[in-house]
């Protein structure tokens, strides 16, 4: 594997957290969660809830995992583990988009060719999701 594409050892991903990582294509980059389904399988999806797509779900300590799902902790909107489908909240029937991702000899790796390099972490200090707004 390349190790560009590592994003973290697979024993940091498990079913009751997520994990957050940035991937980048040259200048370009975005922001990533995995976490592990109950069978095991490492999956990704997207770091912002579709609502407000500067809210992050996981804002560098973990996401809120629920009962198999993922919850935006902004809107209380929660998505299937499995799918990433919002099955409550303001954008139910949303998706969060995915990244291809594989594990190979105990990592996490970005295999997706939109992609060609990753890292754990955050793309930038900055709080996205803080702030007030107002929803009408």
């Amino acid at each position: 594997m390349d190790e560009d594409r590592r994003i973290v050892a697979a024993e940091e991903v498990t079913a009751g957290e997520t994990v957050v990582f940035t991937a980048k294509d040259g200048f370009e980059k975005t922001e990533g969660l995995l976490t592990r389904l109950d069978d095991g399988t490492v999956v990704a999806f997207t770091n912002y809830c579709p609502h407000w797509r500067d809210v992050r779900l996981d804002k560098g300590s973990s996401a809120l995992v629920r009962n198999g799902e993922i919850v935006c902790q902004k809107h209380g909107a929660t998505f299937e583990k499995s799918s990433g489908h919002c099955d409550f909240g303001p954008c139910e029937g949303a998706v969060l988009d995915t990244f291809e991702v594989t594990v190979d000899d105990g990592a996490v790796y970005l295999t997706g060719d939109e992609w060609d390099a990753a890292e754990p972490g955050l793309s930038e200090e900055r709080d996205l999701s803080s702030g007030g707004r107002i929803d009408f």
